[in-house]
């Protein structure tokens, strides 16, 4: 396939090919024989991430044209767009992003063609890039460096793109790459840069911090245009600014990143979250213990955690000649309570849950509200059965998630199933019998779960495959709700075993489960997912009282007293404002229902109720606290919008 037989745009352009290994080629490619290759479109992954490679060079060619002291780093593809980094002397301002995006479509207008060139060798390589420490960083690195990091460098021959003028034949920028590339920048639909950030270096806090620029590309404007409305939706649904607004949650640097401090309002949602969890898991037998934040070391060298994830820990604390570390998970703990006695053949299955609070060292840059924090508290459980009860459990577990899913509204998720990769079995744990066991059991209770899932291939632990809940948020992107597992690894590290009928020991099965994953990143999910406009089971306040005149303040009490003692989170705005200025104020503060109680209401024993649909009726105290308390028990999404139809409503207006 020659480029000359491109001639669409958009998302059907033709803008690679991939031959019979995999292997993404540009189109300008010229085989030594001919070969069979595979069109690539702009629309799909590949098409898609090469479109954005091509715009981040692209931008980096206009950065260096309007600031030649600019020194280049490195410009990744990323989901949803792309980025480059800079070595400057100064930060860039907004002003200079509107400069710098104009330069680009100039550029993108001209039609330059991407042009692959090959070093004749590495030193030849690092006289043209001279004046680009952080390339000739790269090149130093070859070999040892992962090809998956960098699109600089790969496993064959250095290589560079030339971005050439189509009349003069003209090289007007390079760039060290391996590609592939479009054709021409003439491909590249529409593109917008988005925002700037400082960077360190490859990641590394002790490499010096460059400037990064992000940007995104897509095949057509329309395209474009909906993905920004989709960025303008998630920053309106950002967790951290509604938390803050909502006083859900804070951060102190007195008490240290990562580690959020939960407001009364936001432990209002995890304690419901947790009450919930509390009932279904009483009904369905699990039993709830409670275990140490920290343990001795050897706890995690028998879990396989020193000194694989050191990393991932926080330092140990010396006591007494001894080595505590804050736990970063809960199931070491668990398997200590199952081993506390000898277990019988009649215990099991035997489910043990607890709400555990676990520690992980993120680094800096990866943090991220309440979503990705350093201490987190887990809806953690795990059951211990017998090899024949382990399907029938785990189906359970997938009927416990898709339960709490649809009762949050939730209907698109499905399953992700992480299985050994066929081509590269020896990064598994090598007992065969253990991986066909559990990949049997997983796969039979996901088939009859009924609930949708995919496989990906190489994506197990290296003791066992494991299964990920998935759904997209409101605003398109996927979101990990939890990992859950068939584990037959663990049983003989630890020794968990129970007597069978016959007198002998058999290890057991063990399932770890989590549906609700963290407080932290369920509640920061549920708050971009309701956009902080919770149902009234969960809101935080479920009710205000809000007199229309002073002298009715007595009035107001009164009906916060009685729903307060009905079980109702109720308050009373007894501020001097206008009724407006209080309306508002608790629509802002997404207050689901809000009572309007004037001279009537009071005479009538009534209360005239808003809803954030703009539904709006008098009801009797009786009547609104019957009403409001159905929807909290049923667990109801729509309650505060709509209102049920009351033979005892009130006539008339405040």
């Amino acid at each position: 396939m020659a480029a000359a037989k491109l001639t669409t745009t958009g998302p059907n352009a033709i803008v690679l090919v991939r031959t019979a290994d995999g292997t993404l080629k540009d189109l300008n490619w010229a085989p030594a024989a001919d070969i069979e290759v595979e069109p690539v479109r702009m629309s799909s992954p590949d098409g898609l991430a090469v479109l954005r490679h091509s715009t981040a060079h692209v931008l980096a060619q206009a950065v260096q044209d309007l600031y030649p002291e600019a020194r280049l780093g490195i410009g990744p593809a990323i989901e949803d767009g792309f980025y480059y980094d800079f070595a400057t002397s100064a930060p860039f301002q907004a002003d200079d992003l509107e400069r710098i995006e104009d330069r680009m479509r100039e550029i993108v207008k001209s039609g330059q063609r991407f042009q692959r060139r090959v070093f004749p060798s590495v030193e030849e390589a690092k006289e043209e890039l001279a004046d680009e420490p952080y390339k000739l960083e790269l090149i130093n690195l070859k070999g040892d460096i992962d090809p998956n990091e960098v699109m600089e460098i790969g496993a064959g021959a250095l290589t560079i793109y030339d971005n050439v003028d189509p009349r003069s034949g003209k090289v007007c920028w390079s760039d060290l790459c391996r590609g592939p590339h479009l054709p021409s920048t003439r491909l590249i639909g529409a593109f917008k840069l988005t925002r700037n950030a400082a960077a360190y270096w490859r990641g590394d806090e002790k490499n010096p911090q460059l400037q990064r620029i992000y940007g995104t590309a897509w095949p057509t404007r329309d395209l474009l245009k909906d993905y920004l409305h989709r960025l303008e939706e998630a920053a309106r649904r950002d967790h951290r600014r509604i938390g803050e607004d909502l006083d859900l949650f804070a951060f102190s640097e007195e008490v240290g990143k990562g580690l959020p401090l939960w407001l009364p309002n936001g432990t209002v949602i995890r304690e419901e979250l947790e009450g919930w969890a509390r009932q279904t898991e009483r009904a369905l037998r699990y039993q709830r213990v409670a275990t140490p934040h920290l343990s001795k070391d050897a706890l995690y060298y028998l879990s396989g955690h020193l000194p694989y994830y050191t990393d991932d820990l926080y330092a140990p604390i010396e006591i007494e000649g001894e080595k505590y570390y804050l736990r970063p998970m809960n199931c070491p703990h668990h398997h200590m309570v199952y081993r506390a006695r000898p277990r019988s053949y009649r215990e099991l299955p035997f489910k043990i849950a607890e709400y555990g609070t676990v520690y992980r060292f993120e680094r800096s840059g990866q943090l991220y509200g309440i979503m990705r924090a350093r201490g987190f508290t887990q809806n953690d459980a795990h059951i211990y059965c017998t090899l024949d009860q382990a399907k029938d459990q785990f189906l359970e577990v997938m009927r416990m998630h898709a339960d709490y899913y649809r009762t949050l509204g939730i209907t698109d998720f499905y399953m992700v199933l992480a299985v050994r990769d066929p081509a590269n079995t020896s990064k598994y744990h090598d007992d065969e019998q253990m991986w066909q066991d559990a990949e049997r059991i997983t796969r039979e209770a996901m088939e009859e779960s009924g609930i949708p899932y995919v496989e990906d291939p190489g994506g197990a632990a290296h003791y066992g495959p494991k299964v990920d809940f998935m759904f997209k948020t409101v605003t398109g992107k996927p979101y990990a709700a939890s990992t859950n597992q068939v584990d037959l690894y663990t049983p003989s590290r630890f020794g968990l075993a129970y007597t069978g009928p016959d007198g002998t020991e058999q290890p057991v099965a063990v399932i770890h489960r989590a549906p609700l994953g963290s407080h932290e990143r369920f509640v920061g999910f549920l708050t971009e997912h309701f956009g902080g406009a919770f149902p009234v089971w969960l809101a935080p306040e479920q009710v205000r009282v809000v007199p229309v005149m002073p002298d009715l303040l007595d009035y107001a009490f009164e009906v916060r007293d009685a729903l307060f003692d009905a079980g109702l989170r109720v308050d009373v705005d007894s501020s001097d404002a206008r009724l407006n200025a209080k309306v508002r104020k608790a629509v802002t503060r997404k207050i689901p229902l809000i009572l309007v109680v004037g001279r009537r209401e009071a005479e009538a024993q009534a209360v005239t109720v808003r809803c954030r649909s703009g539904e709006e009726r008098s009801m009797s105290v009786e009547a609104f606290t019957a009403h409001a308390l159905d929807l909290v028990h049923s667990k109801s999404l729509d309650g505060a919008g709509h209102l049920r139809p009351t033979e005892d409503a009130t006539t008339g207006n405040a």
